[in-house]
This record gives C-alpha cells, sequence and structure tokens, in this order.
C-alpha cells in the first residue's frame, strides 16, 4: 500500500505547469478509432485513466507508439474487435466513450459497465436515450452493454439533464451517421469543445460545441495523419489555484486557459484571494485567512463540482460560516468526515453542506474517497499543522500527473512511500 506522507503548515510559493485535461484525454483516445488510420495527440496528461484507455486499444488491436511521456502516436487501422475487455472498462468512468466510437466504426458493441468514483447514482440512460434516438438496439445485462445497428441516422435528442459525457458519445456516434444530428441541451463543458474541435480537424462536421445545441453533419470518412495537442486541464488549474488559497501562498499557473476559470476566479476575488491573468498564466496568491463564500455547483459555465471538494478546503479554514449546494452528485460530501479528522467543523445535510471556519487544521491519517477528494486532502494536508497520511492513492493517479512533485517543487513537504 502506498500513502502521502504531508507536512504542513506550509506557504505554497513558485510556479507550477497544467497538464492536459483529464477530461478531455479520455474521450479523444476513443474518438481516434474514428479515423481507422494515424493520429498524433499531444499534451496527454500521464495519469493511470489515459493509461487503461490506451491499453484498451491495444487489445482492440491498435497500435500505440509513446513519443515522449506525453505524447502517443496512435494507429487504429488494426482494429478489428468491437468487444472492450471487461476487466478494464470497469476501472473508470470515461470506458463508456467506447460506445459511442465502436458502434460508430462497426455499427457493433460491447463494453463493460464503467466504473470511476463512487459519487452516488451515475446512470447512462441518457447515452442510451443518445443511440437508440440514432437507430441502435442497447441492451444492458450481465454487467455489460452491447449495441447494434444496421445503419445509425442522424436525428433530432433532447437531453433529459445536462450531461457531459452523453454529450460526447452522442457527438462519437453520430459522426458518420447519415443526415444530420441535433443535441439539444447540451453541456458546454471546455472538453466537449476540445473533442469537437479535434473531430472537425480531421473532416468531421460538428457545429455549436460550447453551446446548449450542438449540430453534427454526417460524413462517409475522416481524414489521417493530423496531431492535435489537448486542452489545458481546468480542473489541475483550479485545484492550484485553491491551493493558493487554503495556504496563503503565492502560485503562479502556467499553460491554463484563464476563460475557463472565470467562476472560480470571480470566487477567490469575493474570499479575499488576488487573481492576475495575462496570457495562458494565471497568478493566484493570498496573504490573509479567506472570508466565507457560498457555492453551488451546476453545469458548465458554472462552478464545477469538480471543484468543490477542494474550495471545501479552503472553506473549512475560512473566516464565518459557509454553505456549499452540491447539484451533480449525491455523494460527493464523503471526504468531510475526513475533513472534521483534520479539525474542521462541517454538517452536511443531503446535497448541502455547512462549514464553520476554523483558524487551523491538525494533519491525521485520512484516506481520499475520491479522486478530487484526494486532491482536497493533499491541500488540508499542506496547510495544516503536523503530520499528515493520506492513503487510497489510486484515486488521485486517476486524474492528477505527479502531482506530489508538482507540490514540491511549490514548497510542500510531501513524500509517497510504500507500506
Amino acid at each position: 500500500m502506498e500513502k502521502l506522507v504531508i507536512q504542513g503548515r506550509t506557504r505554497l510559493h513558485g510556479e507550477v505547469t497544467i497538464s492536459g485535461a483529464k477530461n478531455a484525454a479520455v474521450a479523444l483516445i476513443p474518438a481516434t478509432l474514428l479515423i481507422n488510420g494515424v493520429c498524433t495527440l499531444e499534451n496527454l496528461p500521464n495519469i493511470s485513466d489515459v493509461q487503461i484507455q490506451c491499453e484498451i486499444l491495444k487489445e482492440l488491436g491498435a497500435t500505440i507508439e509513446w513519443l515522449n511521456p506525453n505524447t502517443a502516436r496512435i494507429d487504429t487501422s488494426t482494429v478489428d474487435n468491437y468487444k472492450a475487455p471487461l476487466d478494464k472498462t470497469s476501472k473508470f468512468r470515461a470506458s463508456y466513450y467506447l460506445i459511442g466510437a465502436l458502434l460508430s466504426r462497426f455499427h457493433n458493441v460491447e463494453v463493460g459497465l464503467p466504473g470511476g468514483c463512487n459519487l452516488g447514482a451515475r446512470p447512462i440512460d441518457q447515452h442510451i436515450k443518445g443511440f437508440e434516438a440514432l437507430g441502435a438496439n442497447v441492451e444492458v445485462a450481465t454487467g455489460k452493454v452491447t449495441a447494434s445497428a444496421e445503419n445509425l441516422i442522424g436525428a433530432p435528442i433532447y437531453m433529459d439533464t445536462v450531461s457531459v459525457g452523453a454529450t460526447i458519445n452522442i457527438i462519437l456516434a453520430s459522426v458518420f451517421a447519415k443526415g444530420t444530428t441535433t443535441i439539444d441541451n447540451a453541456a458546454k463543458e471546455p472538453h466537449i469543445v476540445d473533442v469537437a474541435n479535434f473531430l472537425n480537424s480531421i473532416g468531421a462536421d460538428i457545429r455549436g460545441a460550447g453551446t446548449d445545441i450542438i449540430k453534427i453533419n454526417g460524413v462517409e470518412k475522416l481524414k489521417s495523419g493530423s496531431t492535435y495537442s489537448v486542452v489545458p486541464d481546468q480542473i489541475e488549474a483550479g485545484t492550484f489555484m485553491l491551493a493558493a488559497m487554503a495556504t496563503g501562498g503565492d502560485i503562479v499557473l502556467k499553460n491554463c486557459i484563464s476563460e475557463h476559470l472565470d467562476c472560480l476566479t470571480a470566487k477567490i476575488i469575493e474570499m479575499g484571494g488576488k487573481v492576475d491573468e495575462s496570457g495562458d498564466e494565471i497568478r493566484v496568491y493570498c496573504n490573509k485567512r479567506p472570508t466565507k463564500a457560498n457555492i453551488k455547483t451546476a453545469p458548465y459555465p458554472g462552478f464545477p463540482t469538480d471543484l468543490q471538494s477542494q474550495m471545501g478546503v479552503v472553506l473549512a479554514l475560512a473566516d464565518g460560516t459557509s454553505v456549499i449546494s452540491e447539484n451533480i452528485w449525491e455523494s460527493r460530501f464523503q471526504y468531510t468526515y475526513e475533513l472534521i479528522k483534520m479539525g474542521a467543523k462541517i454538517t452536511s445535510q443531503g446535497k448541502t453542506a455547512f462549514f464553520e471556519g476554523v483558524e487551523k487544521l491538525s494533519g491525521a491519517p485520512v484516506y481520499a474517497t475520491d479522486l478530487r477528494a484526494g486532491a482536497a486532502l493533499i491541500i488540508a494536508g499542506i496547510a495544516a499543522e503536523g503530520t499528515t497520511e493520506l492513503y487510497n492513492l489510486q484515486h488521485i493517479d486517476r486524474g492528477y500527473e505527479n502531482i506530489e512533485e508538482k507540490f514540491r517543487k511549490l514548497g510542500a513537504n510531501i513524500i509517497r512511500v510504500r507500506e
């Protein structure tokens, strides 16, 4: 078993380079199946979700050559299998993108039900609704999703709820569908725009990504040989911005897109922090105790649910009583029980949590309950007095590249230990 041992109390200071977006990369890799040829993806984050996604493509018959730790040359021309290995697809949530990609290419697909963080009910009914609207027969049984279609025909699809995964999956499934597919009430997240930009760069016809209505005009094929760079990770950037707030630090983030973080920036300023933006750099600094704030998570461009737990650490240390309303996932407050071990005063009721700010946290043994909770507990350990031991690192490794090394460069006393 591995753990992170963190010695607090540290004010973070320095520069950090943001990696490629995890949520974009895990969709772009399956999207290469539509090329039936070669492409090169740059700025891929070196994380376990990306590694598993690549292993799945290899088992389907693809050839992947790593040109450096963040650049992969992927050849899907040799893929001849539409049945994804069930043992691997169950390890992470984004494996469901294989359904849309393989259905689009082969008109047949068999993929295990997705895994990932335990954040409560995470149905894929909107994905299935979209596939069926395009003409596929879909069955969910014995732990897997099976779908087939003689032909995929473009259709109008209204999303009952805003779903990032379903929006991307329907885009993948409809690239070759005959006619026009319209997704109404589509999600608007930056990684949806990134997937659409990638597909358009190789010959797809997708319009409106980043708005709530997306139109996909079916094409016959996509071109081979392109190179594409993954968009910077807004959630990793937000994690370090909030780390600066929690520790009273001064951090410059490189390789990020400030517009993707407008909602977070507004809250940081509201709590007394300072944010300077210059090109692809953001400086965040705070030389006083943050003030209270109320947070409501919402689909983009609202406050991201994936930054809720990191914000919770800041509010646990803020002056006054704050409220977080979680409107996306029902079990996102599991991390608060770990913060309480460190001295936080938090009361959660359903999808609402109340944070009565304390002046300091104290180190303790804690457990990452999901990916973003793990990042939050690292921040808490750096801000706390004494020693924090953080377990369940497999969650963190799914979405953050070299996270302890990046924090060490900012001055944190953090090491990974194998027991």
